[in-house]
């Protein structure tokens, strides 16, 4: 649907493109300037936000083939390149772009002498958008002898869009939450479990009232996930350092490792096991009616700051009856290659 803006905006200058600009050239374009104008990327910047409006808007109606012919067709009659006929019973006359506007908002006559008679559901005048509908498409019950037609039925309401932080905890379980609205009120939603951060999420039916007898437009909540101190995240999987210690790792251990639920599994440490093998826990990352995730623990061995006398001697009884090997020298062929 068309509005003032068509009139007073040039949506080609807005995405610096030229007026026979492809659609491959428009969507470049467009991506390229949401990239830089996003209010993600430039918070506070109230001008920004503007621009980045503007360009969302120029990019709405010049991908849209109908909208774009729409568009550039009440350009051109708005620098005065084309003009409308009325005809009446004693012939047909011409008038300016002007003067058909002025007959409609002011009751005056319009070309040719046509008056323009119209009426609306809840009465009053048609607006912009509603004229503009009937010149290039629009359905419902003409304007007198004009030609023009109202918009087909009422307009659903407009999307609104809103942030929510989630703890890492609730983003994996999910959990219900209240939003403020910008009148005051309330809205309570469940947010399902394993959203992820930056992850948007469309509620059907929350955003601004439409039209009597039209749906209400949708809230595009965004979600913003905290960090845990102890857990990852890897799509489904979750993540956690497991240390362990010499011995462990070189002898061999059952070890016990902390869950997101509280409630630790035991895993077992082969002998021999390095530093940064990951050991997987089946089932035990985010909750999935289907599959669910793992829990990944990557095995951080742990060297002592302090030993005592006898754990020193016995060190280096280890190193003695280690032969001098060089734990260094694989690494060093492969990097002559």
């Amino acid at each position: 649907m068309a509005s003032q803006d068509w009139f007073e905006k040039d949506f080609y200058a807005i995405l610096g493109v030229p007026q026979d600009a492809d659609e491959a050239a428009i969507k470049k374009a467009y991506r390229k300037l949401a990239r830089k104008h996003h209010p993600d990327q430039n918070p506070g910047d109230t001008a920004a936000e503007q621009r980045f409006k503007d360009i969302g808007e120029a990019h709405s109606v010049l991908s849209d083939p109908e909208k774009r012919r729409e568009y550039d067709a009440i350009r051109q009659m708005a620098r005065g390149g084309a003009r409308f006929t009325a005809g009446g019973p004693g012939g047909a006359s011409t008038g300016g772009f002007e003067d058909i506007f002025s007959s409609m908002f002011g009751g005056g006559a319009g070309p040719g002498g046509a008056r323009v008679r119209y009426s609306t559901g809840g009465g009053g005048q048609p607006d912009l958008e509603d004229i503009l509908g009937g010149m290039f498409g629009g359905g419902g019950p003409a304007y007198g002898g004009t030609g023009f037609r109202a918009p087909t039925g009422p307009r659903k309401g407009a999307d609104l869009t809103a942030r929510t932080t989630l703890s890492f905890r609730d983003a994996v379980n999910g959990a219900t939450v209240t939003l403020g609205t910008s009148g005051g009120g309330q809205i309570t939603t469940r947010i399902p479990a394993g959203v992820k951060d930056g992850q948007k999420i469309r509620l059907r039916g929350k955003g601004q009232p439409g039209d009597s007898g039209a749906a209400a437009g949708d809230l595009i909540l965004t979600i913003t996930v905290e960090r845990h101190p102890v857990f990852g995240r890897e799509g489904d999987n979750l993540t956690v350092d497991l240390p362990v210690t010499f011995a462990e790792a070189a002898l061999g251990a059952t070890v016990s490792v902390p869950t997101l639920d509280g409630e630790p599994v035991k895993v077992r440490i082969a002998p021999g096991t390095p530093s940064g093998r990951v050991l997987r826990v089946k089932g035990r990352g985010v909750p999935r009616k289907d599959s669910p995730g793992d829990l990944m623990a990557k095995v951080a061995i742990v060297v002592p700051q302090r030993l005592s006398d006898e754990a020193k001697a016995a060190v280096e009884t280890l190193r003695e009856l280690d032969g001098g090997h060089d734990p260094r020298a694989e690494l060093f062929e492969k990097a002559r290659r």
